[in-house]
């Protein structure tokens, strides 16, 4: 503990000593980002006259649906490998939650997973999907399994990849990236929020993958690059001075979800532990649990194929499969 202490104390001192305003870093206006960060499959919803979300939309207009909801400041992007996987057979929709990406903020007071329920469910209304196969990680893991508790009648398929919201005991927070412990202080986070933050970024990346040579300078300035987008920074601060008022998962909660279910999880995660990856699977009803060895926090990316594999495997057995042998037993029983 005493040694946590000390990193953090010496951290923020360096900080300081470089120099606030050396360090200091103003905002990026979106019509900066779009050009970089956007493409042919980008679109927006609008929520009012200055509030949009960018979600993309690929794969067969008449196939199966499933959404993918990234994790804490994070986008869409960490999605790509399982997007160029399954666009060939599945509509694949990918989007940047509030206050994240290419996303607006919309009210930062009331940001989590409420706020993110909506944004998914808005997403779907518009698009006119009424059933989808739903894919989480991380916040977006948790963002997954509020929805299948929200709306349990527009899921065909829940996927929770390294999913927040179990709550963590005194001993599991010691392993946990640098950044992440810094911005659950109060005084760390008002020091924070304007400078540079690059080398505690590529830091946090590199404690998220077993395999750190996973992280790329591309990567590291991704992500605080679109940290810089107008009042991202005030969300991501809000999610993480809002910590205590999260929805935590139970076992009496969870125990309601319907949908067939695929824990996925790393067994080398220093943000999220592999024990919450196993009481996940045990809470939900018949899920399905993957451990990967070796693998960190974002298994979406540090073994695509392999996860895609698993997904699809997945999506064939327990989702798809079972739709199709019921709509045969409904077709056999009126011929």
């Amino acid at each position: 503990m005493f040694r946590r202490l000390l990193a953090v104390i010496l951290t923020l001192g360096v900080i300081l000593g470089a120099g606030w305003l050396t360090l200091r870093r103003g905002d990026i206006a979106f019509e900066q980002l779009e050009p970089v960060y956007a493409n042919a499959d980008s679109r927006y919803l609008a929520f009012g006259d200055d509030m949009r979300v960018h979600f993309r939309d690929v794969g067969p207009r008449d196939a199966e649906v499933i959404v993918l909801v990234h994790g804490f400041s994070a986008s869409l992007h960490t999605w790509e490998p399982w997007v160029d996987n399954l666009k060939r057979d599945y509509r694949v929709i990918s989007l940047d939650l509030p206050g994240h990406g290419l996303s607006r903020c919309l009210d930062n007071s009331q940001i989590g997973p409420v706020q993110f329920v909506e944004t998914i469910n808005r997403v779907a209304n518009k698009l006119e999907i009424d059933r989808f196969t739903l894919a989480g990680n991380s916040m977006g893991g948790a963002a997954a399994w509020n929805y299948a508790l929200a709306h349990p009648e527009r899921l065909d398929g829940l996927v929770l990849v390294d999913a927040a919201g179990w709550p963590r005991t005194e001993t599991e927070g010691g392993s946990r990236p640098l950044v992440f412990r810094l911005l659950e202080i109060g005084l760390a986070r008002r020091i924070m929020q304007d400078l540079d933050l690059s080398s505690l970024i590529k830091g946090g990346l590199e404690d998220s993958f077993g395999d750190p040579s996973f992280v790329t300078a591309e990567m590291v300035e991704r992500y605080g690059t679109l940290a810089r987008a107008p009042c991202h920074r005030e969300a991501l601060l809000a999610l993480t001075s809002s910590q205590d008022e999260r929805r935590i998962a139970t076992p009496e909660q969870l125990a309601s979800i319907t949908a067939p279910t695929l824990v996925m999880h790393g067994e080398l995660d220093n943000l999220i532990p592999a024990e919450h990856g196993r009481q996940f699977a045990a809470a939900i009803p018949g899920a399905d649990l993957k451990l990967y060895a070796g693998v960190g926090h974002l298994p979406q990316e540090e073994i695509a194929d392999l996860s895609a594999s698993d997904l699809r495997a997945f999506l064939t057995t327990r989702v798809h499969g079972v739709k199709d042998v019921a709509l045969e037993a409904v077709s056999g029983a009126t011929n």
